[in-house]
């Protein structure tokens, strides 16, 4: 008896990631979760501004 076992091709799409689970693509299109981001990123950004000319 024989084994059979799955395949993949080198290099193929389905080879370099992953499926992304519920929660990710939840958050991937959840628009509060990205203002939330967006508002976040944005303070990073300006305490490097700040501290950059001071």
């Amino acid at each position: 008896m024989k084994k059979s076992k799955e395949k993949t091709i080198p290099y193929s799409n389905i080879s370099f990631g992953t499926e992304p689970t519920r929660l990710i693509r939840f958050m991937r299109v959840c628009f509060i979760y990205q203002v939330y981001n967006f508002f976040k990123l944005n303070l990073k950004v300006m305490k490097i501004v700040v501290g950059g000319h001071s």
